[in-house]
């Protein structure tokens, strides 16, 4: 018998805010599961998931707007304890019969919190009378606290900074705990979930690992399975696990698309033929991938012809192996969350993901995605627990369509390909050399749309000029640019100068996200 994983469970009700999968983080990260739902979900559905303790989100809307959400009346009639942060404080204190005004100050940005009274949710965290840093981000403020209500805590523009009912186990703040410009918010979400709530912290990776190779085992049976794999941590994670739930009846399929990094490929072979021994098929579609993108220059087209012609491709080799019933992908959860938005409707398109959009239908093929349930950290996490080296558990994220998105506004060909490559190559050496790989998130050469003159010994150049990005971030959803000493730049731009025929020109990335994306296109 497998532990029950989902035996203890929190619910997330997102009412929209930008940051509502770091909560969902920070509670599997102490050790329980949760999931996000939008706040208007059909209520029976969420009352059958049977949930420990219930957080409220924040969000953009204002409680004093007409119409704008509220959480559904079972949250506070379920007799759990029940955790409103920011808006979820707001339409608490609304819905329970208190007040929230617009029209005083805002707080955006760090402040600090004076703890007038201690609270189970501060338990071993804060003391009364001392005051700590948190993140606020709210323009409304509640004025008029409901029945049972008491303040534990205040900030210079909050006067209910924190407010508990201890009798009700009903607690919110106005600050974000979620993030980590609150350095003890982890730790005051832990509260609620392991203290408050009474969660023992049954989800581990070693748990999810033994669960998932008995349901997998289950879901197959003598069935063949194929999986798509890309050489990244997702797919490369995926594979082992099912591999390890039933052997040989797994086969991969690497679609070589001549878009991946230097020497990516035949790592990819090499892993999984050599060290792992799981059937493989390799697939080099580069000239066909190339020739299709002849001429392209708009991101959208260049996407959507990558995915199209992945999935063909894919296809094709998949009836090759013949017999296979299942399909194995490595949707994570966050891609189960942004399926469908806070309000019920589409999110807006920033940019297309190759991996959404599912399978075929004329595929005719049921799905295996054992990491659904999984964000990033906790992919990586399973993957150690796998065995697998470090150097592919820590790889940094690379977008699907490639390199194709790094060469922005311009044609793609082999030639810009080998030097973009070439660049790329150099980059990362030298930020693995200087030890600052894994305190990045992602870090990457862009080839750009321009020429530039240049002179080398006696002679005029008029090469490409490329960019370097690199960018720290907790989930990819905002990011910073990564603050590089100015004599490492100098020597990673001399060594791609020196090193790399086709460029004469180096420059840094210094937008953060948003505005900007990660990614150029």
């Amino acid at each position: 018998m497998t532990a029950d994983l989902h035996a203890e469970k929190i619910l997330i009700l997102d009412f929209g805010s930008q940051v509502t999968q770091l909560i969902a983080r920070r509670v599997r990260e102490a050790g329980v599961y949760c999931e996000v739902h939008p706040f208007n979900s059909d209520p029976a559905k969420l009352k059958a998931f049977n949930a420990k303790g219930i957080i409220l989100s924040g969000g953009p809307a204002s409680v004093t707007g007409i119409d704008t959400p509220r959480a559904p009346t079972f949250v506070y009639d379920a007799g759990v304890p029940v955790f409103g942060i920011c808006y979820g404080e707001q339409t608490m204190c609304e819905q329970l019969g208190g007040k929230v005004e617009s029209g005083h100050h805002r707080e955006f940005g760090r402040a600090q919190i004076e703890i007038k009274k201690g609270s189970a949710l501060f338990d071993g965290v804060w003391e009364a009378g001392k005051s700590y840093e948190v993140w606020m981000s709210h323009g409304d403020r509640v004025t008029a606290l409901p029945d049972g209500f008491e303040v534990v805590g205040v900030s210079g523009n909050a006067p209910y900074a924190a407010i508990a009912d201890e009798k009700r186990r009903f607690y919110a703040v106005q600050f974000h705990p979620e993030v980590v410009h609150t350095p003890d918010g982890a730790k005051l979400l832990e509260n609620f979930v392991r203290k408050i709530a009474g969660c023992h912290g049954q989800w581990t990776m070693a748990a999810f690992r033994e669960r998932m190779i008995a349901d997998i085992r289950a879901q197959v049976g003598d069935g063949k399975v194929i999986c798509g794999l890309s050489g990244g941590v997702d797919s490369s994670v995926a594979a082992v696990l099912i591999h390890e739930a039933i052997g040989d009846q797994l086969t991969c399929v690497f679609v070589d698309h001549g878009l991946l990094r230097m020497g990516e490929a035949e790592q990819v072979v090499s892993l999984f033929r050599d060290s792992y021994n799981i059937p493989l098929i390799h697939r080099d579609a580069s000239d066909m991938f190339l020739s299709a993108l002849a001429g392209e220059i708009d991101p959208e087209v260049k996407r959507k012809t990558i995915g199209k012609l992945f999935i063909d491709v894919f296809e094709e080799e998949a009836k090759k192996v013949g017999g296979a019933q299942f399909l194995a992908q490595g949707t994570l959860y966050p891609d189960v969350i942004e399926s469908v938005s806070f309000t019920g409707g589409p999110s807006v398109t920033i940019k297309s993901h190759h991996n959404v959009g599912g399978l075929p239908a004329r595929m005719n093929m049921k799905l295996v995605e054992p990491l659904r349930e999984l964000f990033k950290d906790e992919v990586r996490a399973l993957g150690r627990e796998l065995g697998l080296p470090e150097s592919l558990v820590g790889r940094h994220p690379f977008p699907g369509p490639g390199l194709a998105i790094r060469i922005p506004g311009q044609e793609i060909t082999r030639e810009k390909l080998d030097i973009l490559r070439a660049a790329d190559a150099v980059y990362l050496d030298e930020i693995r050399k200087s030890g600052l790989y894994d305190k990045i998130w992602q870090a990457f050469a862009v080839l750009l749309p321009v020429r530039t003159v240049g002179v080398m010994g006696d002679g005029r150049t008029y090469d490409f000029a490329c960019a370097l990005r690199a960018v720290t971030s907790t989930d990819g959803m905002t990011a910073d640019y990564f603050p590089f000493p100015h004599d490492f730049l100098g020597r990673v731009a001399t060594r791609i100068i020196n090193e790399v025929r086709g460029i004469n020109r180096v420059t840094y990335d210094i937008t953060s996200k948003p505005p900007g994306t990660i990614e150029w296109e």
